[in-house]
């Protein structure tokens, strides 16, 4: 009988050791501070780590810090990942891994990060922010994981990595994992911060799916030698379906399948050629007058740089450029004056500008450029450096801010800020209270 008890505690004791080993050691933190953080909260993150392994992901998902590596190593590599960091001076949950699954190229790169997303981050982050979710010492919660893209490249089909880092503050990341339809996870997601190969990024939830292949464990196959292909739709639904989380199978092509209907076609870009923005800023020139002599008392437009139609992401957005003035005493960092601009000018002109864009236009938002110029600090004093912001909001969050669904800070997550040519995350609390310097 004792015997018997110690054939069955063997396994209780690895499986208790394996789910340990999801969370990093407190001893290799050096910041002191995470490490205290680290080791008070060993036993909420030991949760997490069970439940994460515990949870039925799409394809083969396993914990690591270290990414892009092959899945066979991966068994083989240390799978602690479970730690407390700092992202831009936050205290953060981060969690990293690998996601074995394989997207299409066809597919952009806003859909595969929308689908690894919904896949891997959302699941990962409902478990997470259960646990964490009144600790008053977490600011927010990182997550990065990388999964492979299919390319063609000189007649081979080629697998490589693609790193994607999602960065949600605690209140947002409650909002998301609490969220009941797709518009609360869409709103959620516009104060979150994400970026693909550390390029940042914007994800829209209302596009269409993608479907998504296992990762093979070879990286090159021939063109000339097409995988066998599933004989029916329901054939290869459950091909892809019932793929279990487990060591790669002997050496297959990957199965790069199609969308199933015109819903998961996405929209074509627009055509942003010289051409096409010519005719529309031609065919909106009447309207465009208009604005300039009405709303320019307020705005202070530049007059050498009338507002034009540029192409921007993907899309075709009517810049209008004006001069922000600021006192003296507002001096501070860059971000502080590009927050000041927004609330003092750039808020106040959205609303009269909206009034002339009712309904739906050819074209997809409005951008707003403006020069910030600081007063002397004294009479006769040279004038300091000038900073040049660019503020670009697509029409469906300047819907929701003309209606007062947003905030000005909800509008700025959604649309891209530019300083000086970079683009930039700007917090107005934040900005807006940095002291002078």
């Amino acid at each position: 009988m004792r015997k018997n008890r110690l054939g069955w505690l063997c396994p209780v004791v690895l499986c208790i050791r394996f789910c340990f080993a999801q969370v990093v050691p407190p001893v290799e933190i050096q910041d002191p501070q995470l490490q205290t953080l680290q080791r008070r909260n060993m036993s909420s993150l030991n949760v997490v780590g069970q439940q994460i392994l515990a949870h039925r992901f799409e394809f083969p998902f396993y914990l690591g810090q270290k990414l892009d590596i092959d899945q066979k190593v991966q068994l083989g590599s240390d799978q602690s990942s479970i730690r407390f960091d700092r992202f831009d001076d936050k205290v953060v949950l981060a969690i990293s891994g690998n996601y074995y699954a394989a997207y299409s190229q066809k597919f952009d790169v806003e859909q595969r990060a929308k689908n690894t997303l919904l896949q891997v981050v959302l699941p990962i982050l409902r478990i997470a922010v259960t646990q964490f979710k009144d600790n008053t010492a977490i600011q927010g919660y990182a997550v990065e994981i990388s999964h492979h893209v299919v390319k063609q490249t000189m007649g081979l089909t080629v697998e490589g990595p693609e790193n994607m880092m999602t960065y949600l503050p605690q209140r947002v990341a409650i909002a998301l994992v609490q969220a009941k339809t797709q518009g609360q996870q869409e709103a959620a997601m516009l104060e979150a911060q994400v970026f693909m190969n550390a390029e940042p990024l914007s994800i829209w939830l209302s596009d269409g799916n993608v479907r998504t292949t296992r990762v093979t464990p070879h990286k090159q196959v021939p063109v000339e030698q097409p995988p066998p292909m599933a004989q029916t739709e329901a054939d290869l639904v459950k091909a892809v379906d019932s793929v279990a989380p487990q060591p790669a199978a002997p050496a297959t092509a990957p199965v790069v399948t199609k969308p199933t209907d015109a819903s998961t076609t996405p929209p074509p870009p627009r055509d942003s050629s010289k051409r096409a923005l010519a005719a529309l800023q031609s065919s909106s020139q009447d309207v465009i007058n208009r604005i300039i002599k009405e709303q320019d008392t307020t705005a202070h437009f530049v007059s050498y740089a009338p507002p034009a139609f540029i192409g921007f992401r993907k899309g075709i957005y009517l810049e209008f450029s004006i001069n922000t003035s600021l006192p003296a005493a507002d001096a501070g960092s860059r971000y502080k004056q590009a927050a000041l601009a927004f609330d003092d000018h750039v808020a106040h002109l959205i609303r009269p500008l909206l009034e002339y864009f009712q309904g739906e236009q050819s074209f997809d938002g409005i951008g707003i450029s403006t020069t910030i110029h600081l007063a002397a600090a004294k009479p006769g004093a040279a004038a300091t450096d000038s900073e040049a912001v660019e503020f670009f909001f697509p029409f469906s969050a300047l819907r929701c801010y003309e209606s007062y669904d947003y905030t000005g800070q909800q509008l700025i997550n959604a649309g891209t800020v530019l300083i000086n040519g970079e683009r930039v995350g700007i917090d107005l609390p934040t900005a807006e209270a940095s002291s002078v310097k």
